[in-house]
C-alpha cells in the first residue's frame, strides 16, 4: 500500500521522525499506523544502541522536590550535545526520571551496580521465606526484588508497562544521540 501524504503526516506527528523515515515505515508496515510507529521504534532503538559507546559529556542535573518539602531527587542525564541538553522533550525527561527517584526509593542505578554480595543475601532472604519453593519461583522473586531497588529495571510510575530504561533508550532514539542516566541521589527529611 502506498503511504498518503495524510498518514506520513499522522505517523510524523505521532513520533517526530523525519518524512522518509514514516513513509519508509507505512510501506513497511501496509498503511498500519500503529504498526509504522512501532517499526520507527525498533529501527531507532537499534540506532541507538549503535551510538551507545559515543561519549556523553554534555547534559543537566535537575531536580524534583516533593510538596511539603519533606522529599528530594537529583538525577544527572547525560547526552553528547548542549543542544540536545536544552531541549523541553531532554528537561522533562530529567524532571520524570527525578521524580520516579523521589517515588520509588531505588537503591542502584544499574543491575551491574548491584553488589554480589547484597544478591546472594536477598536470595538467602527469599529462600527462608519461602521455604520449600522451586529454583524457578525463588529466581522469579529475586527478579522482583531487583525491578524494585534497580532504578533502570523500575516499571516507570506513569506507565507501568514501561521500563525507566525504556524511556532512556526512547529518548536516545528520537534525539539521534547517547542518552545515559549516569547518577542520582534521594533526600528524605529524618533519614
Amino acid at each position: 500500500m502506498a503511504a498518503t501524504t495524510e498518514l506520513v503526516k499522522e505517523l510524523r506527528a505521532r513520533t517526530g521522525a523525519g518524512i522518509m523515515d514514516c513513509r519508509r515505515a507505512l510501506e513497511e508496515a501496509a498503511g498500519d499506523l500503529d504498526r509504522a510507529a512501532e517499526v520507527l521504534r525498533a529501527k531507532g532503538l537499534a540506532a541507538a544502541a549503535k551510538r551507545a559507546g559515543r561519549e556523553a559529556s554534555e547534559g543537566l542535573v535537575d531536580a524534583y522536590v516533593h510538596a511539603g518539602s519533606r522529599l528530594g531527587a537529583l538525577v544527572e542525564l547525560n547526552c553528547e550535545t548542549d543542544f540536545v541538553a536544552r531541549t523541553e522533550e531532554f528537561k522533562r525527561l530529567a524532571r520524570e526520571l527525578a521524580m520516579q527517584v523521589a517515588a520509588t526509593s531505588p537503591r542502584f542505578l544499574s543491575k551491574d551496580d548491584v553488589p554480589g554480595e547484597a544478591m546472594a543475601d536477598q536470595r538467602a532472604v527469599i529462600a527462608r521465606e519461602a521455604d520449600g519453593a522451586s529454583e524457578a519461583e525463588i529466581d522469579r522473586r529475586l527478579q522482583q526484588w531487583v525491578q524494585e531497588v534497580v532504578l533502570l529495571e523500575q516499571p516507570y510510575i506513569r506507565d507501568a508497562a514501561r521500563r525507566v530504561s525504556d524511556l532512556v533508550a526512547e529518548a536516545a532514539a528520537r534525539t539521534g544521540e547517547n542518552v545515559r542516566l549516569r547518577r542520582f541521589a534521594r533526600f528524605k527529611l529524618g533519614e
